[in-house]
């Protein structure tokens, strides 16, 4: 499921749905988010949304993250929910991006079907 807003279908991998024509205001999104097993997002309101909720989130933050994601901690005081996964390096996605899957994998069999 795709949250992205303005985000023209050619842009989106395909087989994702889109959702945000649903996405009015912030309640819509809640209850949208609700129903995902997981997000991934990147620092946008959707990843603060997810995390307030209490919903498993995870984040992937550019080398410089504003400073209230602190450093080096793939944790978060704000949102115990989420999991950070940061550049090590400017424009180098590499590593977060193969964490993120091996996050995702091991969620594999854990997932409850929560509808």
């Amino acid at each position: 499921f795709s949250f992205q807003t303005g985000n023209p279908a050619r842009e989106r991998p395909q087989g994702w749905i889109d959702v945000s024509p649903h996405l009015i205001d912030f309640a819509a999104t809640a209850a949208l988010l609700q129903h995902m097993d997981v997000v991934v997002s990147v620092d946008t309101a959707t990843a603060h949304l997810a995390g307030a909720l209490g919903l498993p989130v995870f984040i992937l933050l550019i080398r410089g993250a504003d400073w209230r994601w602190l450093r080096d901690r793939t944790d978060t005081p704000w949102y115990p929910s989420a999991r950070l996964f940061r550049q090590a390096a400017p424009r180098d996605w590499e590593v977060p991006l193969l964490l993120l899957k091996e996050a995702l994998v091991s969620l594999d069999g854990l997932i409850v079907n929560r509808t």
